[in-house]
């Protein structure tokens, strides 16, 4: 009974969303740290995005994250945002797949930016959606991290250049 107060709570007051694919793309959750309102932490070993709001919660989003090896921590910015993005491999995933082409033009089913990119001033990384939701909840990327495609849009029009991005153990 109580289980099922909470979720017809959580449905009335818009906390708990389902992504089309029937997995949860999105919620608000209790969030305590010591950031700013609009800051997007990123906590690695969870696999989770939380986008600080003001009121002591976050909008917290599933995500892939980067591989073993991969991975990278510390803070960034956001220094652009991109809609259907072009994407172009970096030298170490053309090295590691020299098959795949020099670009892959935005919105090509094989283009793993997805449906939005906000790329990050450091090194070649970016929060983007994806061409593979099944990779969402693992270690898979080359550091970048990957959204659900709903959730980036999500994101992208809550965020503006210059967003601070907290990538954490």
């Amino acid at each position: 009974m109580v289980g099922r107060i909470a979720f017809t709570l959580a449905l009335a007051t818009g906390a708990f969303t389902l992504a089309p694919s029937g997995a949860s793309a999105r919620e608000i959750v209790p969030f305590q740290a010591r950031v700013s309102p609009g800051t997007i932490v990123i906590k690695t070993g969870e696999r989770r995005l939380y986008y600080v709001r003001g009121d002591g919660t976050a909008l917290r989003y599933r995500v892939a994250v980067g591989k073993p090896g991969k991975q990278w921590f510390g803070e960034a910015r956001i220094d652009g945002k991109y809609v259907r993005p072009a994407w172009s491999p970096p030298a170490e995933v053309k090295r590691d797949n020299p098959r795949l082409p020099n670009v892959i033009p935005g919105g090509a089913p094989n283009n793993p930016m997805g449906a939005r990119a906000l790329t990050l001033n450091l090194d070649e990384y970016a929060i983007h959606g994806t061409n593979r939701p099944g990779s969402i909840g693992t270690f898979a990327s080359y550091g970048c991290i990957r959204m659900l495609n709903e959730d980036i849009i999500h994101l992208y029009d809550q965020v503006s250049v210059g967003t601070r991005v907290v990538v954490t153990p």
